[in-house]
């Protein structure tokens, strides 16, 4: 797929069960208490997994080596675009899209997973014939049916830390913008204020609220200079939310993928991670000299967060 389309285009599981840390013996070393009070969480997005021998073979790999024994976290996180590209595509070719996903996740994954919906995700935003845009899977309905999503965005809870899932890509003149829409910025001011004080928050969107990787995925500058970040690469809400996310200190992470690029943002108080992409450059190699990759998270007692990219093909 090629960078071009990609600018153009720009469910919950049952959550295992909470482990409580246990008394701190006179013996133990602060940061093994720390570490006893935390979990584990896999950060893989942008899989855009396709029925090809490659695709799916890596995407196999993936999550068997995210699901081994020696590595096993608690729980996944999906952070969007799992198949390749249902925005102009029939519906048997997206039809078949799902089935390597489904059949890789059964074959795989036995951890539980929490899903993020990515622009790619999305059916028939980029097709014309009215039947499309009056078909019950049109929209975001297909993905959150494959997924077994209730809502589009919601929130979760793992120890003392709250995640908010938010639906990052909206429609927008056969194109998408990144952006969350009124009703569910209605829902996260609410939510927000509905998490207890002591819980550590973290949220997830599939395109990066603040990033600077945004601005690495053109290859070049504007004629006049003027770096080229386009609404479909960066949330254009950025200032509201940030403006919001002030009024909670306990939101101490967001995460994010879509740029299939790396990096870390300290902005006020909160780190911003964008997380790479599973299929690299969409199954061709690294893109931008950044290899197929996932993040393991670790998410600490007293609100710490760390992260590792592990390159799954090495």
């Amino acid at each position: 797929m090629n960078r071009r389309n990609f600018l153009q285009q720009a469910s919950l599981s049952a959550a295992g069960l909470a482990i409580l840390p246990g008394t701190l013996q006179a013996a133990e070393k602060p940061e093994d208490a720390a570490a006893a009070s935390s979990f584990r969480a896999v950060f893989l997005s942008d899989v855009h997994v396709k029925p090809t021998e490659k695709a799916e073979a890596g995407m196999r790999k993936a999550i068997r080596k995210i699901n081994s024994k020696e590595f096993r976290p608690d729980f996944i996180i999906n952070g969007g675009d799992a198949i390749m590209d249902a925005l102009n595509a029939s519906k048997e070719k997206v039809q078949q899209q799902w089935d390597v996903w489904n059949r890789v996740m059964k074959d795989e994954n036995k951890l539980p997973i929490y899903h993020c919906i990515g622009n790619h995700d999305a059916w028939g935003w980029q097709m014309t014939a009215p039947e499309v845009k009056q078909d019950p899977l049109y929209d975001k309905k297909w993905v959150m049916q494959e997924h077994g999503m209730q809502e589009r965005y919601y929130s979760f809870t793992r120890n003392n830390w709250t995640f908010l899932v938010l639906d990052s890509a909206q429609e927008n003149n056969g194109g998408y913008i990144a952006r969350i829409d009124e009703p569910q910025y209605q829902w996260l001011e609410t939510t927000l204020a509905a998490v207890p004080k002591d819980n550590h928050i973290c949220i997830v969107s599939h395109i990066p609220i603040v990033s600077f990787c945004s601005a690495m995925f053109a290859d070049e500058n504007q004629a006049n200079g003027d770096w080229r970040i386009s609404r479909a690469l960066l949330h254009v809400d950025a200032r509201k939310l940030v403006d919001l996310f002030k009024k909670f200190p306990n939101i101490r992470t967001c995460l994010s993928g879509h740029i299939h690029l790396q990096d870390e943002v300290e902005y006020f108080g909160i780190r911003y991670f964008c997380n790479g992409a599973i299929s690299g450059n969409w199954w061709g190699g690294a893109f931008k000299g950044f290899a197929p990759a996932y993040a393991d998270f670790e998410f600490f007692k007293d609100g710490n967060v760390k992260r590792k990219m592990i390159t799954y093909e090495s």
